[in-house]
């Protein structure tokens, strides 16, 4: 199969004329915008509506992200053996019946059955939607491509979450189900373009279109793989930086007004939607991709010093450092982004893209999962010590990473 992905034109800046490249946008937009309403209501909703407490909310999350870890690999050997597409036509309908399903909890235990369902499906549709688009755009363009939709999903995220503001001021049940109704719309939406797309169904490549029987390699026994997932996922911890670390951060150990932290939002948000193609522009092989991850680390271990710098200032010059803090944080971010996913496909077997980028995302969610704990021990408990830390993690496996990859980019 064959694709020419032509540049955005202005008018189409995240519509691009590429037919194929355009329906998966739109795929990732009307996802985005869904999840963005939900993630945004989410915990007022299961604590105020549900009536539960919020250590039990965190700990049906917690519960639900382990089992999110678990999932990426098979539901990605699924993908291999029935097709990505297929399969997403699957789960998106049910993960619609489980955000609908939220409506009907009354019980803890019933919510940490849901949510472990929804995550897993979640995570699950990560790896696969991944695979599919390995499968379905032509490799030179894929850097690229998966920039745009990364761009994408967070302009979706602030469109859905601006739209949350208005059901946040209402703060009532029927607003609240009106959102899982509308994320549940945008699931089956999200497959409704998924039909007609033109990706192989089951295995794919050049030895399995000839007939040849595929030998595929496993992704659980390539230890190079395993080992440039998990230096990866280290750098995955700057999510829980923005997410944790600095909320805790800016209210426990600077004079910096609580309000800086919308702003630090704000930017981050922006400039990955405004610059993470221009960002992967120059990861063009393994050799640039484990470059750009690397240079990207030392930006996030600075931005942690920056960070940490915040304390020691009145609450104008803290907010100035914490808002500097984040521009060069996002700057690591767009160039670990860009860099893990040629990583995380050049590395893999062909034949075997779902279980590959089912390791992959399994990495990243476990991350996600531990990333509060890391960042709470680190930053949050110990202060700049703790920053210094952090900013040593970071650094270490940006720069191990060039080295886990320098054999297999000779033999490439």
């Amino acid at each position: 199969m064959t694709s020419t992905m032509a540049r955005p034109t202005v008018v189409g800046r995240f519509l691009p004329d590429d037919p194929l490249l355009r329906r998966l946008v739109l795929m990732s937009l009307v996802n985005t915008v869904g999840n963005g309403l939900f993630i945004t209501v989410s915990v007022l909703f299961f604590t105020r509506s549900i009536g539960l407490t919020p250590g039990r909310v965190a700990l049906g999350l917690t519960i639900a992200g382990v089992c999110g870890v678990l999932a990426g690999v098979p539901m990605g050997r699924l993908a291999d053996r029935v097709g990505s597409r297929r399969l997403l036509l699957v789960v998106g309908p049910l993960e619609a019946a489980a955000v609908l399903g939220y409506a009907f909890v009354h019980s803890f235990a019933a919510f940490v059955v849901l949510t472990c369902a929804a995550t897993v499906l979640s995570r699950g549709s990560s790896a696969v939607r991944s695979a599919l688009i390995a499968r379905a755009v032509p490799a030179e363009n894929q850097i690229r491509a998966r920039a745009l939709l990364r761009s994408v999903m967070n302009a979706g995220l602030v469109v859905g979450s601006g739209g949350a503001a208005l059901v946040l001021q209402s703060d009532s049940y029927t607003g609240y189900v009106a959102v899982l109704v509308l994320d549940a719309l945008s699931f089956l939406g999200a497959s409704a373009l998924l039909v007609g797309l033109p990706v192989p169904d089951g295995d794919a490549g050049p030895a399995a279109d000839a007939g040849v029987p595929v030998k595929r390699r496993s992704a659980l026994r390539d230890r190079r793989y395993l080992l440039v997932t998990a230096l990866h996922a280290v750098l995955e911890l700057q999510l829980a930086v923005l997410g944790v670390g600095l909320p805790l951060w800016i209210v426990l150990g600077t004079d910096a007004p609580p309000a800086v932290l919308a702003a630090v939002n704000v930017v981050n948000c922006l400039l990955v939607v405004l610059f993470q193609v221009r960002a992967s522009r120059g990861v063009t092989d393994l050799a640039t991709a484990a470059r750009a991850c690397a240079r990207g680390a030392l930006l996030l271990a600075a931005a942690c010093l920056v960070y940490a710098a915040a304390q020691y200032g009145p609450a104008a010059a803290a907010a100035g450092v914490l808002l500097a803090g984040a521009l060069v944080h996002t700057l690591g971010e767009l160039l670990t982004s860009a860099g893990g996913w040629t990583l995380s496909l050049d590395l893999a077997d062909p034949q075997a893209h779902g279980e590959y980028q089912g390791v992959f995302m399994s990495g990243q969610a476990a991350a996600h999962v531990i990333g509060p704990l890391v960042i709470t021990l680190t930053a949050v408990d110990h202060g700049a010590v703790g920053w210094v830390v952090l900013a040593g993690l970071f650094a270490l496996a940006g720069q191990a990473l060039p080295v886990a990859v320098r054999g297999a980019a000779r033999a490439g």
